[in-house]
């Protein structure tokens, strides 16, 4: 069964107390060996959290008064060094709590003592011990011999004697069930050091006592603080510290023959702080480095394995991966990104990834280097997925690739920016032909259902003031939508499929007609006319049709999504972009749109909830007239209050007639 810890130090102070007491220079006399403070200072400190503190402070202090008593010592000394007992313990535990708070709980795990900051903070919580302990014992000996004088050599032994009480046999109490931990491969070792070890000691302070040769023991400390661990560095310093102590104590030994007895403690006291100190500070920085070196070659292997997880897991990805750094140049790519962009000798590590490896935009025409999503990373654009045609002699037939490219910062250095390769070959092509089949069929449903309105419109004249002609009404009402439908259908389908033909085109006069046309339609039916706000419109390099089809669809949008009884208010005005684009920015004072479906508003047959106006396609053909001009449109929050901006890039206009069209900025 495992001993409680209190009671093996009660065990241990009691049986120090009582086989140490005698060790003096001369009669009356402080014992030179004095293990007893250091157990009683750990076994408070160990019983610090418990509901025993208290009783094991008082069990320290009658404990030492009793052992001095059974010695022989007269009950005032011995209540004296009980007392002094007791506040010296204290005092290392408040020195503890404060200071070192792991010799109390080790709750991260490590051992109690296992750095060199763990053993400089020691030696100070030790040397506050001694300090408290020593003062009420000097001074309790000044008051009972009133002849004797204080002495600064007599305090200085006290105060080593109880320092090195705590740093060599406290610290021994406090690490002997380690000693079970440690390798037991250098048992063979060990057992030498300590044999040799009997030798020196022998051999300096018995044999060749009269030598002031001590100083050649202090290899043999090195040697065991190197080769041994730290638990049995310190059961050999507390070993043969006693030897030392107890042969000067004999009379024996190189510190023996120092006349004045004061000085003799002193010294001796001062050679075993010495050693022990030497050992473990040896000690302790080699278990530093061991852990270290250990954590480092953890740490190396967890950084290959990962390594090697993470390499596995790329090179298998179906979508490409590639890194370039800020210069444009690959530094990594995966085997797929060989695949989907053509594993031609150029497209390698080390160079730039660039529109001569044959990137078109996806309806074949050319895209220069600055419109590739990498390179506007690299410039600090922020850019959303970008489908690229791949055309080269590694892929003769082509291959529409979806380029997702995002900055990548490395520590302080420069950032490099990753790109996800994924082909969308397959979806486009399944997209493209469903879009071409609804263009068909909405082309041949509105032969029959012209010929619905007609006969709705026959049927409705005959049945004029009867109660039918109701339902004649709903036949026209729902043949409107289908018309309105099939329209948007066949726009998609022309504003996907339809073949561009740019122009330089006046925004100015452009918008101002569609805003005439707007502001007669609310006259006609009455509504609240709109207030448009129009700032500077520079001409673009677009598709005439298409521009106006993009513009309609985009205020009719605003117009739609007006909250009743709101005036509608536009504002539309345009500005400069990178790349020689022109942004052109449409703000309402709309119901606006939710921030989690700005995006979803331009996929295909996106309606507004609760709208019945709308095909769910007029925003989508936006997108699709935008993307063909090589340009891009966003829906974000009215900077400037409620509602809706729309903003869209188209290239700005580069002949003469739009250089005279531009006003001065």
């Amino acid at each position: 069964m495992a001993v409680p810890p209190v009671v093996g130090y009660a065990a241990l102070h009691l049986i120090a107390v009582l086989a140490c007491a005698r060790t003096t220079f001369g009669d009356p006399g402080e014992p030179m060996i004095w293990p007893a403070f250091g157990i009683a200072a750990m076994w408070l400190t160990a019983s610090a959290e418990s509901r025993w503190r208290w009783p094991v402070t008082g069990a320290i202090g009658l404990f030492t008064a009793a052992g001095f008593v059974v010695t022989g010592a007269g009950p005032v000394v011995a209540v004296l060094e009980g007392v002094s007992a007791m506040l010296g313990a204290v005092a290392f535990l408040v020195a503890v709590t404060r200071r070192l708070p792991g010799l109390r709980t080790a709750a991260d795990g490590r051992r109690p003592l296992s750095s060199l900051p763990d053993l400089w903070g020691l030696l100070f919580c030790a040397g506050v011990a001694a300090l408290a302990a020593s003062v009420p014992r000097i001074a309790g000996d000044l008051l009972l011999d009133a002849g004797r004088t204080f002495s600064v050599t007599g305090a200085a032994a006290l105060l080593l004697r109880d320092t090195v009480a705590v740093l060599v046999f406290g610290t021994a109490a406090r690490l002997f069930g380690s000693l079970l931990e440690a390798d037991r491969s250098r048992i063979p070792e060990g057992l030498a050091i300590f044999a040799v070890s009997a030798g020196a000691y022998w051999a300096v302070f018995s044999s060749q006592a009269e030598l002031p040769i001590g100083f050649v023991l202090i290899p043999l400390t090195v040697w065991a603080a190197i080769r041994l661990p730290s638990p049995v560095v310190v059961l050999h310093a507390a070993v043969f510290d006693c030897a030392a102590l107890l042969w000067t104590v004999g009379g024996d030994g190189p510190y023996a023959v120092v006349a004045d007895v004061e000085l003799r403690a002193m010294l001796i006291q001062l050679y075993a702080g010495i050693l022990a100190c030497v050992g473990l500070s040896l000690a302790l920085s080699r278990d530093e480095r061991d852990t270290l070196i250990r954590r480092l070659r953890d740490s190396e292997q967890e950084a290959t394995d990962k390594a090697t997880m993470m390499t596995t897991v790329v090179n298998s990805m179906t979508e490409g991966l590639a890194i370039l750094d800020h210069t444009g140049r690959l530094v990594l790519r995966n085997p797929a990104a060989g695949r989907l962009l053509g594993t031609v000798p150029a497209v390698t590590g080390g160079v730039a990834l660039a529109s001569d490896h044959g990137f078109f935009q996806p309806d074949g025409s050319p895209l220069s280097d600055g419109d590739l999503p990498h390179v506007r990373v690299l410039a600090g654009e922020d850019v959303q997925p970008m489908d690229v045609l791949v055309r080269n002699s590694a892929v003769p037939e082509g291959r529409i690739v979806r380029f997702n490219a995002a900055r990548l910062s490395l520590g302080d250095g420069p950032y490099h920016v990753v790109v996800v390769f994924h082909d969308v070959t397959a979806d486009r092509r399944h997209r493209d032909e469903l879009m071409s089949f609804a263009g068909r069929v909405a082309h041949d449903l509105l032969n029959p259902l012209t010929t619905i309105e007609g006969w709705a419109e026959v049927l409705e004249q005959e049945l004029a003031g009867y109660r039918p002609a109701e339902r004649v009404e709903r036949i026209q009402r729902a043949a409107a939508r289908m018309r309105t439908f099939l329209n948007g259908l066949l726009a998609y389908t022309a504003a996907r499929d339809g073949k561009l033909m740019p122009t330089t085109v006046n925004m100015a006069l452009l918008v101002g007609d569609i805003i005439n046309s707007r502001l007669d339609q609310a006259e006609s039916t009455g509504a609240a006319p709109p207030y448009f706000e129009v700032g500077r419109l520079d001409p673009v390099e677009a598709d005439p049709v298409l521009l106006r089809q993009l513009l309609e669809n985009l205020i009719d949008n605003s117009l739609r999504t007006m909250a009743p009884g709101v005036a509608p208010y536009l504002a539309i005005s345009c500005q400069p972009a990178p790349n020689g684009l022109l942004r052109i920015d449409i703000l309402d004072n709309s119901l606006g749109i939710p921030p989690g479906t700005r995006h979803e508003v331009f996929t295909n047959f996106h309606r507004e909830k609760g709208s019945t106006t709308s095909n769910g396609l007029e925003l989508a053909i936006c997108k699709r007239i935008v993307e063909r001009h090589g340009g891009t449109i966003e829906a974000t929050a009215n900077p400037y209050g409620a509602g809706t901006r729309m903003s869209f890039t188209l290239p700005a206009g580069r002949s003469a007639y739009a250089r005279a069209l531009a006003p001065a900025r």
